[in-house]
């Protein structure tokens, strides 16, 4: 009775084996072949099926293998097949494959792609867009401090509010535009286009934030402006969310947040060391001059920032610097007194 109880828990143990390895290779062929998305046109001439494309898509490195995918699309049946040219790329899953090639061609040869790195400020946001479309900076900066314009967009989007149009706000909308890549129709949108696609992917990134947004005790300007100066103060990811919370710690007892990235954006120039002179800039968004956050943003913060300022880590650090002196090294140090601080500064900052 005990061989036959033993051959029972070997054929479950043996078919649990099978269906865990069965669904990992499964995951696995359906997963995206890379991180790469540059974009591959891809050519389906007419008469094609979904099963007489699948040798040429491996054949591009779309997916892993020719084989799995016609099997994948017998169980799943896509819908017939247009003709035309599709822009994919090795970023996409299987199941994003497919389902491009069913919606109909989507290649579009006057597409342009306008890439806004993490941490720029306004004005290099609008040299980046003038440098790629048909839109000055000039009037890529005039748009977003439109006041007809700004009354239109409080009004659509949750998280932008009366605050972004306080008179000492350089741009209105700093920092509310989110770094990312995007594809635009043409070099010839216009300014409005290309703010709405950057506030639309800024909805996107907050959502999941919501309602912990909404119950801070901190406003989503007051969230995005701590992102922003986390953005340039932070060096490493992991850094972010302890360094928002040396800024937290501050403004809980009434100290200055004395933060770098506020004082190079009111000078207008970055710089490794700044003078007594540099401090004492009578400017909103210097916060060696004035005590709490500046007056808004002072750069596009990126999504670990953003998250970084919603969710600090919770410690009793006052005061952090980076090692700078040292290039092979990105150390971030923290400390909870002014005097260790100082320590810190006289052993590792050497080279000033």
């Amino acid at each position: 009775m005990r061989s036959y109880a033993n051959v029972a828990l070997g054929i479950v143990v043996v078919s649990a084996i099978v269906i865990v390895i069965s669904c990992l290779f499964f995951n696995y062929q359906v997963s995206p072949v890379s991180n790469d998305e540059t974009d591959i046109v891809f050519d389906v001439p007419t008469g094609s099926t979904f099963s007489t494309i699948g040798d040429k898509l491996e054949e591009i490195g779309v997916i892993r293998s020719s084989s799995f995918y016609r099997f994948y699309i017998k169980i799943f049946t896509p819908d017939k097949l247009e003709a035309g040219k599709y822009t994919l790329n090795k970023a996409m899953s299987m199941r994003e494959i497919i389902k491009t090639l069913e919606s109909g061609s989507n290649y579009n040869p006057d597409a342009v792609m306008l890439t806004i790195p993490e941490g720029r400020n306004m004005e290099q946001v609008a040299s980046i867009v003038s440098n790629n479309t048909n839109v000055s900076a000039n009037e890529f900066l005039e748009y977003v401090n439109d006041a007809t314009f700004l009354d239109e967009v409080i009004a659509n989007y949750w998280f932008v509010t009366e605050d972004v149009k306080q008179s000492d706000i350089r741009y209105a909308l700093e920092g509310y535009l989110f770094p990312s890549t995007y594809e635009l129709q043409n070099e010839d949108v216009d300014a409005r286009y290309i703010i709405l696609k950057m506030l639309d992917q800024m909805a996107l990134e907050l959502e999941p934030f919501k309602n912990d947004i909404e119950n801070s005790e901190y406003s989503a300007h007051e969230l995005l402006t701590m992102a922003s100066i986390v953005e340039y103060e932070a060096i490493l990811d992991e850094d972010r969310a302890l360094v928002a919370s040396v800024f937290y710690n501050r403004l809980d007892i009434g100290q200055k947040l004395q933060s770098c990235a506020t004082l190079g954006y009111a000078l207008g120039e970055f710089k490794l060391t700044y003078t007594n002179a540099d401090m004492q800039v009578d400017s909103p968004y210097n916060t060696y001059y004035y005590a709490g956050l500046p007056v808004g943003p002072g750069c596009m913060p990126s999504r670990e920032s953003i998250e970084a300022a919603i969710y600090p880590e919770d410690s009793d650090y006052y005061y952090f610097m980076a090692n700078v002196c040292d290039p092979t090294s990105q150390k971030t140090y923290f400390s909870k007194t002014y005097a260790e601080h100082q320590e810190k500064v006289d052993k590792y900052l050497t080279c000033f």
